[in-house]
């Protein structure tokens, strides 16, 4: 919301009976994500931050100035007729504009910082309309979607302030609610054409979609996933060295280690520890964690083969590094069978996964740059890798194509809209990389023009 229009209305809704009108779109709005995730109001504040509960409250309060209520009652006439001598003729237009208004999907394009931006309605169709707007042309990327209310004030349009990001996910359980509300089969298009009027009751419908997929997805950040190596035993690191024995050299330890047959080198003294075809899994099985918010880690070679294990010879050590109890003991078992008494007892080192990531992290919050590159020579630099990339990409199949190349798939209508949406995509992932500087030296115009397409950029 505009704050400095709408005070006098806020301040209004403790008059006669509006209170009870708001709070019952207010529920419309939030009651059933709230209730889905035992949660109040005062809650959502806390775990999604006072702004954003407050960007909520904003997207009903807009919607309720829009109602007409008992004996066609509207809550901004009444107002207006009251009190409007107190609001000047700008506020006023503007509370009417907002009356009128409704909540849509916008595509956002051609944004200049802090002063404009295109928006594409993307239910109702029509031409990218240019929307004055000073804060969220900070934070927005080219191609990202909102729902948001479009008003006109002093000859300009300008977005309402209940906007909402919507991502990716939040657009498709969108499309789907769409098409059951509407009771329609589902198309080739993204998104169903929507009348105005129709999006006029819809809504709580963009309040409620945003907000059941933000409170999903951080719940899903909340519960990690357990993690399992590829036969579901408990994913814990094992770093295992054993010394060489005293006059023992690199050769000879290799040339044993070369006639193992779970062993296949890599590269000089460097062997992945393959599963044999007669060698059991361990016992532990993906079944018996079926139940479980579990991830399933296996790696595996280009023909099939699973990898157990590495093993790689340094200086005077044989390093061994497997990702499960179970497999630590097969290895160990392995090797002393093997090398007797070329090597010595060996040192183990046992890491969770957490506490994996967490040095990880640690290891890489310590890092420093030994070269400085100036940030004009990164940008440039960074801008040629980014051409190069994409130029190649032009040739190479894209499965979101069709497992074509984007050169052929251009040939017919239905495959430019698809083209179109792959670079939208590309160029909004590429401008969320929060690199500025690459962004300003790197324009992705060529490969529309190359490809064909600049009439469809909008």
């Amino acid at each position: 919301m505009v704050a400095d229009h709408l005070n006098g209305l806020i301040r209004y809704l403790g008059q006669d009976d509006w209170k009870e009108c708001f709070e019952e779109v207010l529920g419309d709005h939030l009651g059933p994500a709230l209730e889905a995730a035992d949660m109040t109001f005062e809650d959502l504040g806390e775990v999604l931050g006072p702004d954003v509960a407050m960007t909520l409250w904003g997207c009903a309060f807009e919607d309720f100035l829009g109602q007409d209520w008992d004996e066609g009652r509207n809550f901004v006439e009444v107002y207006l007729k009251r009190r409007g001598w107190k609001e000047g003729s700008r506020n006023s237009a503007y509370m009417r504009a907002l009356k009128d208004s409704v909540m849509s999907l916008y595509e956002v394009s051609d944004i200049v910082p802090g002063q404009s931006l295109m928006a594409r309605d993307l239910l109702r169709g029509g031409k990218p309309v240019l929307v004055r707007e000073g804060t969220a042309t900070k934070t927005l990327r080219p191609w990202d979607r909102i729902a948001a209310r479009l008003v006109p004030e002093d000859g300009h349009t300008i977005l309402a302030g209940g906007l909402l990001a919507y991502s990716q996910d939040a657009c498709e359980d969108l499309t789907e609610h769409l098409y059951d509300v509407l009771r329609r089969k589902r198309s080739k298009a993204e998104f169903p054409t929507v009348r105005t009027e129709v999006l006029h009751d819809l809504a709580p419908m963009f309040t409620l979609t945003w907000l059941f997929r933000t409170l999903e997805n951080m719940a899903g950040l909340r519960e990690l996933p357990v993690l399992f190596n590829g036969d579901g035993e408990d994913l814990v690191f094992h770093d295992i060295c054993f010394p060489l024995a005293r006059g023992v050299t690199q050769k000879t330890v290799a040339e044993v280690l070369e006639k193992l047959s779970g062993l296949r080198s890599d590269e000089r003294l460097f062997w992945n520890w393959l599963r044999m075809p007669e060698q059991k899994k361990a016992t532990s099985s993906r079944s018996s964690h079926q139940d479980a918010q579990a991830q399933f880690l296996s790696s595996e070679m280009d023909d099939g083969s699973i990898v157990l294990g590495t093993l790689e010879l340094k200086g005077r050590k044989l390093r061994l590094e497997v990702n499960s109890r179970s497999r630590a003991e097969q290895g160990q078992a392995m090797l002393k069978e093997a090398l007797g008494n070329l090597v010595g007892a060996p040192i183990t080192q046992i890491m969770t996964a957490q506490q994996a990531m967490d040095e990880r992290g640690r290891e890489e919050g310590c890092k420093t740059p030994d070269v400085q590159i100036p940030p004009g020579e990164e940008a440039r630099m960074l801008a040629e890798v980014l051409e190069r990339h994409y130029r190649k990409t032009l040739d190479d199949v894209v499965p979101a194509l069709g497992n074509m190349t984007p050169r052929q798939a251009v040939r017919t209508a239905t495959g430019r809209k698809a083209v179109a949406a792959w670079l939208k995509q590309i160029e909004n992932t590429t401008a969320g990389l929060g690199r500025a500087e690459v962004t300003s030296s790197f324009s992705f115009d060529w490969m529309w023009n190359e490809l064909g397409i600049a009439g469809l950029r909008k």
